[in-house]
């Protein structure tokens, strides 16, 4: 089957996604630190990539990355969203032993982040590396305490790569209460396609759009209603794009990652399209031509619901926004803990968008 854009006849099946271009930029993305509220230079990244192809973009008041790529027609117009803020955490609390007590950014389970290394990064612009920790660690000296010792907010610690043992000495070091805190993703490409890492959540979905413009431009197409290209940075905590949208807006596509696990039909080989998840069913008729235009296109999909979920176009909707709203992504297992795609599931993706874009 064809699309007919910009006068052209383009065959969609398969439509040419560069995967080394999708890849590099991920990497790109996933090696910038970003956790919710302190995304600013994963926005720069991103900024950069979308003015590299030709892209105008601007950052609006809360800090949005906007840009807009003009259509075949303005009547109806689209938008495309996805975030770059990632789980992560701000210092609580400086404990008197000079380790630093934490505050979630977005929701995890302090399990998924026991070992982990992070960066503290202190309002005065320096930056320190630590490890997060249970209060109680040592096998050696708590021996079987340690069994049922449970993780929480309140038992966990960053130990800094300093030498502090009280709170005065970490202060005067430059941390203090309110230091944004990001944990290190650990990237990592397999030479049998896999990528796995932290915050695939949701810079795959960033660099799933980015790959998509990149492929319609190199054929010189563009999109068959003028779009809004929208990169938030709140959505961890709920309320990424709830503003950034023109008031006109027709349809608001969310490219978020697929959950998958036991019970999912969400793979890590496939573009997902999402027609529920826990705070409702994502508008019909929007999600029905997706599966249409992904089954005719042979565009390797599957549809699946997400019973704890939510997304950017929730946040839309929640704000008063009226346009159709469907959600899009990757599959990428171990959500919010340590993550892992397939090169496969992101081509799907940008394939997915380009398709939409152009139809």
């Amino acid at each position: 089957m064809g699309c007919t854009a910009s006068g052209k006849d383009w065959i969609l099946s398969p439509l040419s996604i560069d995967s080394k271009y999708l890849q590099t930029v991920l990497t790109d993305l996933l090696q910038t630190p970003s956790p919710t509220g302190f995304a600013g230079p994963a926005l720069d990244v991103t900024r950069e990539a979308m003015e590299k192809l030709g892209l105008e973009t601007r950052r609006t008041k809360k800090g949005i990355l906007v840009a807009d790529w003009a259509g075949d027609s303005p009547d109806r117009p689209r938008a495309l969203t996805a975030h770059v803020d990632t789980l992560g955490a701000m210092v609580k609390e400086i404990k008197a032993s000079g380790r630093l007590r934490l505050s979630a950014l977005g929701g995890f389970d302090w399990h998924s982040v026991e070992g982990e290394t992070c960066r503290i990064f202190s309002r005065l612009g320096k930056e320190f590396t630590g490890t997060i920790l249970p209060d109680q660690a040592s096998r050696h000296v708590h021996g079987r305490e340690m069994d049922d010792f449970p993780r929480s907010s309140e038992t966990m610690e960053v130990r800094l790569d300093e030498r502090v043992s009280s709170d005065s000495e970490t202060r005067e070091l430059g941390i203090e209460v309110g230091d944004a805190i990001a944990f290190d993703p650990r990237v990592h490409a397999t030479e049998s396609g896999f990528i796995r890492s932290r915050h695939l959540d949701d810079k795959a979905g960033v660099a799933c759009i980015l790959a998509a413009v990149a492929s319609l431009q190199t054929q010189g197409l563009q999109p068959s209603q003028s779009t809004r290209i929208h990169i938030s940075h709140y959505e961890e905590v709920g309320h990424g794009a709830a503003a950034g949208f023109p008031d006109n807006l027709e349809d608001l596509v969310a490219v978020d990652m697929a959950a998958v696990g036991e019970g999912q039909a969400s793979d890590e080989y496939h573009v997902t399209i999402c027609a529920k998840d826990s705070r409702g069913p994502y508008h019909a008729a929007l999600t029905e031509e997706l599966i249409r235009l992904a089954t005719a296109e042979s565009i390797p999909h599957k549809v699946d619901i997400y019973p704890y979920y939510g997304s950017d176009g929730e946040a839309y909707w929640r704000s008063g926004g009226d346009a159709r709203v469907a959600l899009i992504g990757p599959g990428v297992d171990a959500s919010h803990h340590y993550e892992r795609t397939h090169i496969d599931a992101l081509t799907a993706t940008a394939q997915l968008i380009a398709a939409y874009l152009v139809s």
